[in-house]
């Protein structure tokens, strides 16, 4: 009987890791608030170096991410860094974690 329930034990633990391990695998940006006038959502900058399939030059790309701010504390020029999540809306896929550095 012990053996059953200490068994159940690790394997809810188990489980527990692994769910752990598929959040922590979930993409991580850092970008800069460029707009912030929809309830609970602010749209972020992330600017990427992307090499040229063919000619093999570093270019910058700039992504514009919807991302999820739960208590509207974000504004425009705020470093942030956000996180992917489910689905939240149409666009909104990303949900901010934290504010690294806020405007001047």
């Amino acid at each position: 009987m012990a053996s059953d329930t200490n068994e159940a034990a690790e394997a809810t633990e188990a489980a527990e890791a692994t769910e752990a391990a598929a959040r922590s695998a979930r993409k991580v940006r850092e970008g800069v608030v460029v707009s912030n006038k929809m309830e609970k959502t602010a749209v972020i900058a992330v600017v990427e170096r992307v090499r040229h399939p063919k000619y093999g030059k570093f270019m910058l790309r700039t992504k514009k991410l919807y991302a999820h701010d739960e208590t509207n504390d974000v504004n425009v020029g705020d470093k942030v860094r956000v996180m992917e999540t489910r689905p939240l809306s149409k666009n909104k896929r990303w949900r901010v974690v934290e504010v690294l550095e806020r405007a001047k």
